[in-house]
């Protein structure tokens, strides 16, 4: 490989160096980017402070254009082994239910729900059969900045070694509060503060359709559920924020009082047995952050978050590591510089993410519909064909002519 330039710094070429990338957070945007960097014979050293396969209190469920690029990447079938496809969904957005069936495209279908344990498992595992060198307990403490370029990581293993590692290019993969991001003081820019706050559980001996999703404006309630592993039915609660503290002071309380705006969804849930406790999270600000800069750059969640309201964000996390990845894999070849490289990766993230980001902020406020949206929901009611239809239009499973 030729020598790299990176603003004023000329970098080694990286023969001199053990990793040409150094990816910090092996879950579904590290891992998948490792996985892609890895494939394209770029030397990767993944890492990441958690043990797997390792839980979160995240959603999880994957959806438009995230189940067809896993059957891309070879890895669908894995994911199929441990829970469902979801290829029938209730969409209420207070005017009735609609449902629409047979929600599958070329072979695929619309949606899957595995555990983060599961799901985070198997890309880390994919990304080392790929290849790369992957490091779980690993914990960083420090990232290397040499003259204003970022050339390595100080990190302290399991058994409470040190370790100093260098790469021509550090990628966070690290989440919303991504230590990268604040070491290279990264800047936030199309910020919106948190809009809503959620909790949510899992239910055994629940009838159901695969998904559901309920939209409540009035009520500012938003209830969406989903089958996954083992039989259990996830079920999710977004309120504002202003009602944090009535959540906190009696979870469950809250949670199933939203839940009875939907009486038979309410009396469904009830029939069955919640089987573990309830998770929440109301730090969820919609930002984008620049994501490079001086041997760095940042990907997933660290460099766009948003609301919870549309489950983007581990689809949209595997499609900004695969862009992402082809930019990494010009930048440290001979097709181009890798500002140059990274500098095209924002303007196609941002141009790829743009519409449903802003439409994700208008569904989290509870906007209305428009009458059209609502009169094409009508037309659609009574005809099980017209509804899959329009559903897979609107999500992109087919194109918005058919």
């Amino acid at each position: 490989m030729r020598t790299l330039r990176i603003g004023n710094i000329v970098v080694p070429p990286t023969e001199t160096y053990m990793h040409d990338v150094i990816i910090v957070g092996a879950r579904c945007a590290g891992s998948s980017l490792a996985m892609l960097l890895a494939r394209q014979g770029v030397r990767v050293l993944l890492v990441d402070r958690a043990s797997f396969p390792s839980d979160i209190p995240h959603g999880h469920f994957i959806h438009r254009h995230g189940p067809r690029r896993l059957r891309d990447w070879g890895l669908l079938e894995r994911v199929a082994c441990h829970t469902p496809a979801i290829d029938r969904m209730i969409l209420d957005v207070g005017d009735f239910p609609l449902l629409a069936p047979n929600l599958v495209e070329d072979g695929v279908a619309w949606g899957y729900g595995p555990r983060r344990s599961t799901f985070d498992y198997i890309l880390m595992n994919a990304a080392a059969d790929s290849g790369a060198e992957v490091r779980p307990a690993f914990n960083v403490f420090e990232y290397i900045i040499e003259n204003g370029t970022v050339v390595g990581i100080h990190g302290r293993t399991q058994g409470g070694s040190t370790v100093l590692e260098r790469a021509p290019l550090v990628i966070g993969a690290d989440g919303r509060h991504s230590g990268l991001a604040r070491a290279v003081n990264a800047p936030i820019y199309n910020q919106v503060p948190p809009i809503l706050l959620y909790y949510f559980s899992y239910w055994s001996g629940v009838a159901t359709e695969p998904f559901e999703l309920y939209v409540r404006n009035a009520q500012r309630r938003v209830i969406f559920s989903f089958k996954t592993e083992n039989d259990l039915y996830a079920v999710f609660v977004g309120a504002p924020m202003e009602e944090l503290e009535t959540f906190r002071r009696d979870i469950e309380a809250a949670f199933m009082q939203s839940l009875d705006l939907i009486p038979d969804f309410a009396a469904r849930l009830r029939a069955g047995r919640r089987e573990e406790r309830f998770y929440g999270c109301a730090d969820l600000p919609n930002f984008y952050r620049k994501p490079y800069g001086s041997g760095w750059a940042l990907v997933g969640d660290a460099g766009v978050h948003k609301d919870p309201f549309l489950a983007l964000g581990i689809c949209d996390a595997m499609r900004d590591a695969e862009l992402l990845a082809n930019a990494v894999r010009e930048g440290l070849g001979d097709s181009r510089p890798l500002a140059e490289a990274l500098a095209d990766f924002e303007r196609r993230r941002n141009d790829a993410s743009a519409k449903d980001y802003q439409e994700n902020i208008v569904s989290a406020r509870f906007t209305p519909l428009p009458p059209e949206a609502l009169a094409a929901r009508a037309a659609a009611r009574h005809d099980p064909e017209a509804a899959t239809r329009l559903v897979k239009r609107r999500m992109g499973m087919i194109a918005a002519t058919n």
